[in-house]
């Protein structure tokens, strides 16, 4: 799998949204190797859209289309500043329940201390997870090689994401969340709690 971040700031996230709409219409229906994708804007304007291809070929084919291109030029206008793009084709997904239905998600963006420690503890915490967090749906992490990450969280709602946060872990999900706060430390929160899902 490959993904593709886009982030960038906007003071019209319902313009954003209208676009992503039109692409899902428009633009969609011949794009190439696409598999879906998650966005949406925080009350500050920062906005995020992780979009899943089956690879990174594929990604290139898609954006060499014309009618991609004519869209993006468009879309462009509804951000303030830069628009920054992060790509990596090493991914791990983790699936308890189905990711579309999530009704808040939160991107967790930062750095990573040891990255073959950091794939090990997520594989880890997903056993423990499926367990502990039942409001958990599953999440999508990509490393990318200047040793930052994205991790996105899918949950059934909001509230039951803030309610989980305050149950006690068990001994072991406590030490797992440890050693990942260790290895994946996170610089940035974004809470996304009107998320844009898409698939294929």
């Amino acid at each position: 799998m490959f993904i593709q971040v886009i982030e960038g700031k906007t003071n019209d996230p319902d313009a954003l949204h209208r676009h992503l709409a039109v692409w899902e219409r428009d633009v969609k229906p011949g794009a190439i190797g696409y598999l879906g994708s998650t966005g949406g804007c925080t009350t500050r304007g920062d906005c995020i859209i992780v979009v899943r291809f089956e690879s990174r070929d594929a990604a290139q084919r898609n954006s060499e289309r014309p009618e991609q291109t004519r869209w993006w030029q468009e879309v462009q206008s509804c951000f303030d500043g830069p628009v920054r793009f992060h790509d990596s084709d090493d991914v791990q997904i983790m699936v308890h329940g189905p990711l579309d239905d999530a009704h808040f998600v939160q991107a967790m963006e930062g750095h990573v201390t040891d990255l073959g420690r950091a794939h090990e503890i997520e594989v880890q915490a997903d056993r423990v997870l499926a367990d502990e967090r039942p409001d958990l749906l599953g999440s999508v992490t990509a490393f990318f090689d200047d040793g930052e990450f994205t991790e996105l969280a899918y949950f059934t709602s909001e509230e039951a994401a803030r309610e989980g946060e305050t149950r006690d872990l068990s001994a072991q999900a406590a030490a797992s969340f440890a050693q990942w706060s260790e290895c994946m430390p996170v610089d940035r929160y974004l809470d996304l709690t009107e998320p844009w899902l898409m698939n294929a």
